[in-house]
C-alpha cells in the first residue's frame, strides 16, 4: 500500500508542477510545449482525484482501526466497525482502478487511423467477405461519431474488394481499433455455391496509427511517383485523366497507391500520409520485436499473420482466438456491434500488462 501511495504522491507533486508551467507567460508563448502540457495536466488530473479520495479513505479507516481500539461505548464501536467495512471495500475499489490507470498508456491510442482490407484465400467469396467487413467497420465508425474517408478502392469481380483503405478520424480511434488488425476468416456457403457446402474464406485487415511528419523523418528523395489513369470503383469518372498516384519508397521498397479522388493533388496528400503511416508501422513493429517474447500483448500485437477471428455463418457465431470469446451475435456483429469484443480484448490487454507490472515489482522486491 504504502508504494502506492508513493508512487500516486509523485504524480500529485508533478500535476502541481504542470499546473505552475501552464500559467508561465515563457511556456505560454511556445504554443507546442504549452499544448503538451495542457494534455499532461489534463491526463494527470483524473488521477490525482482519484488519489485524492483514496488518500482520504485510508486517513478514514486510520481514525476507525483507532476508534474500535479506544472507544468503550459498544454501540458507537458497532457503528465504527459497519464504517470500516464500507472503508475497506471502497479501499478495494480504489485500488483495483488505480492499478488499471497506472497501467502505461500506448501513445500512439489517441491517433487517427488508416485502416487497410484485402481479401485473402477463397477467391471471390474473399473479396465478398472484404466487403462484408468493410461494411462492418463503417457500421461501427459511424456509430462512434468518427469521420471515414476512402484512400483506395480495388473491387472484386463478384462484389466486395480485393482491397480497400480508408482513413477514420475521431477521438482515440487507434486505441479501439488497433485489435483489429490480423486475418479474419469466415466459414459460410458461398453465394457461388451450388452444393450448399461450406466454404472457409479470409481477409486481412491493417490498422495503422496515422503518423505525423514528426513522427517519421520522410526524405522526399527516396520517394518514386508515378501517376496513371485510375480505374473501377472510384475511379470511373476520372479515368481518362492521370489522377491516380503511386508512391514507391525505394530504401524499404513499400509501395502505396491511391487513385480515389479526382484530383491528382488529393490523391498523391492521402498516399504521402499513407506512406508515413506504413513507415512509421513498421518502426513500432520493429520496437515490438525488441521485446522479450514474455513480455508481449498477445492481445494487439499487430501481427498482421495471425488469424484472429471466425465469422461461421451455419453456427450464427463470431470467436475471437485471442481470448476464446464466443458470441452468438453474429448478425449484430457484422453489422458494426463489435464493442463487447473490443470491450473485452481492451481488459484482457490491461489484465496482461498488470501481471507483468506485478511480476517486475515483484523482481525487484526480490
Amino acid at each position: 500500500m504504502s508504494s502506492l501511495l508513493e508512487k500516486l504522491e509523485s504524480i500529485k507533486i508533478r500535476w502541481d508542477e504542470v499546473a505552475q508551467l501552464i500559467v508561465d507567460p515563457e511556456i505560454i508563448s511556445d504554443m507546442d510545449r504549452y499544448v503538451k502540457l495542457n494534455k499532461e495536466y489534463s491526463d494527470l488530473k483524473e488521477l490525482v482525484d482519484v488519489y485524492l479520495d483514496y488518500k482520504n479513505v485510508i486517513e478514514n479507516i486510520s481514525s476507525s482501526k483507532e476508534i474500535l481500539a479506544n472507544e468503550q461505548d459498544p454501540e458507537f464501536k458497532e457503528m465504527a466497525k459497519l464504517e470500516l467495512d464500507e472503508l475497506e471495500q471502497r479501499k478495494e475499489e480504489l485500488e483495483a482502478n488505480i492499478k488499471v490507470m497506472l497501467i502505461p498508456k500506448d501513445p500512439n491510442d489517441t491517433k487517427n487511423v488508416i485502416i487497410e482490407i484485402r481479401a485473402g484465400t477463397g477467391g471471390d467469396e474473399a473479396s465478398i467477405f472484404a466487403g462484408d467487413l468493410y461494411r462492418m467497420y463503417i457500421k461501427f465508425i459511424e456509430r462512434k461519431g468518427w469521420k471515414h474517408e476512402l484512400t483506395t478502392v480495388n473491387e472484386g469481380t463478384s462484389g466486395g474488394f480485393k482491397e480497400v483503405g480508408f482513413e477514420v478520424s475521431g477521438s482515440n480511434v487507434y486505441g479501439v481499433m488497433k485489435f483489429e488488425s490480423g486475418v479474419h476468416r469466415v466459414q459460410r456457403v458461398p453465394q457461388t455455391e451450388t452444393q450448399g457446402r461450406v466454404h472457409t474464406s479470409a481477409a486481412s485487415v491493417a490498422v495503422l496509427p496515422e503518423a505525423d511528419e514528426v513522427d517519421v523523418n520522410l526524405n522526399m528523395s527516396d520517394v518514386k511517383k508515378d501517376t496513371y489513369r485510375s480505374s473501377g470503383a472510384g475511379g470511373q469518372h476520372v479515368n481518362k485523366t492521370e489522377s491516380a498516384v503511386r508512391l514507391t519508397h525505394v530504401p524499404t521498397g513499400v509501395v502505396v497507391e491511391c487513385q480515389d479522388g479526382r484530383s491528382q493533388l488529393k490523391n498523391y496528400e492521402k498516399a504521402l500520409k499513407v506512406l508515413r503511416s506504413r513507415l512509421y508501422e513498421q518502426e513500432v513493429l520493429k520496437q515490438e520485436q525488441e521485446i522479450a517474447a514474455d513480455r508481449k500483448s498477445q492481445v494487439s500485437t499487430g501481427d498482421r499473420s495471425a488469424k484472429i477471428r471466425t465469422y461461421n455463418y451455419p453456427q450464427g457465431r463470431v470467436t475471437d482466438h485471442r481470448i476464446n470469446l464466443t458470441l452468438y451475435n453474429l448478425d449484430g456483429i457484422i453489422n458494426g456491434e463489435i464493442d463487447e469484443i473490443i470491450e473485452a480484448l481492451r481488459v484482457a490487454e490491461n489484465a496482461e500488462k498488470l501481471k507483468v507490472g506485478f511480476e517486475d515489482e515483484n523482481s525487484v522486491e526480490g
